[in-house]
């Protein structure tokens, strides 16, 4: 049963309210949604992708060129698809970094952070920093 015009109205406004008074809370629950949702659209992907190898395989044992063909190219859309779902929430690095900020720290109180800075730069520029820090700590220190 939909909601009537007023219902709707105070529900945005009550949508509007948590959002200022919690924003935090409002966040986190429309992060749960998108990744629920890109979750979905993951084992979709999954279940697509066995699809297409089950048709890439009848195709070829059956001799039946085009029905491997439309199997090659579900395998190509699913994983392409699964791929996109996992950047977007299911494996992102923001979610990571989201539910490693939310564990307990198991340093014993040391003060070291368990989440590295965000580095940014090419891969070369990477691997130099990491060679200057094991030269600079090198096996004596």
């Amino acid at each position: 049963m939909p909601l009537s015009e007023e219902e709707q109205r105070l529900l945005e406004q009550l949508e509007v309210a948590l959002a200022a008074d919690d924003p935090n809370l409002a966040s986190a629950l429309r992060g749960s949604k998108l990744r629920a949702r890109n979750r979905r659209r993951a084992m979709v992907s999954v279940v697509g992708f066995v699809v297409g190898i089950a048709a890439l395989m009848v195709g070829v044992i059956v001799a039946i060129t085009p029905l491997g063909v439309v199997g090659f190219v579900i395998m190509l859309g699913s994983a392409y698809a699964f791929l996109i779902a996992w950047r977007s929430g299911v494996g992102s690095r923001a979610e990571a970094a989201a539910s490693r900020e939310r564990e307990p720290s198991s340093s014993g109180g040391r003060g070291v952070s368990r989440i590295q800075p965000a580095t940014s730069g090419s891969f070369m520029d990477r691997m130099e920093e990491r060679w200057r820090r094991r030269r600079d700590s090198g096996p004596g220190n």
